[in-house]
């Protein structure tokens, strides 16, 4: 299962996102959107789960959790 992570703080990095999500089982990919003209993280990512239940804990406990000074937004991607 594909979710967009979104309102990310701008200073997460990729290994920050995927350990985030390891915590709630196997991450098949994961990656932060960054802009190409200033190389800064536009906000959101996607993570890739392969076990429907896992990704879907990780929706449960990660959505509107306070991470830094944002809450995140975590749904399954269209």
């Amino acid at each position: 299962m594909k979710l967009l992570v979104r309102n990310l703080d701008r200073k997460i990095n990729q290994e920050e996102l995927h350990a985030l999500f390891a915590e709630f089982g196997t991450i098949q990919s994961c990656s932060v959107v960054m802009d190409k003209e200033t190389n800064q993280s536009k906000g959101f990512g996607f993570v890739e789960m392969p076990k429907v239940g896992e990704a879907k804990a990780a929706i449960k406990n990660l959505n509107a959790k306070k991470i830094g000074n944002n809450t995140l937004r975590v749904k399954k991607a269209d």
